[in-house]
């Protein structure tokens, strides 16, 4: 591996929405630096699992399921 060429590798504060701070390693900033967290696994609802609906934008589903009722789907 090259030398001075990757970056500082050090220990960083995440602060997730709830208020709770998480000790990492990443090359954010400066050693104990603070990153602040606009989304987290905590509250989003891709990890949470919450608000999970079908959107139908112009009938392409019920066209979906019509073409293809034979199948079993």
């Amino acid at each position: 591996m090259k030398k001075d060429i990757h970056p500082d590798y050090h220990f960083i504060d995440v602060k997730l929405l709830s208020g709770d701070v998480v000790k990492m390693r990443s090359t954010y900033g400066e050693e104990n630096a603070t990153l602040t967290l606009d989304i987290d696994p905590s509250a989003h609802p891709a990890w949470t699992g919450g608000n999970q609906r079908l959107m139908d934008t112009g009938g392409r589903v019920t066209r979906f399921k019509k073409k293809f009722e034979g199948f079993g789907f």
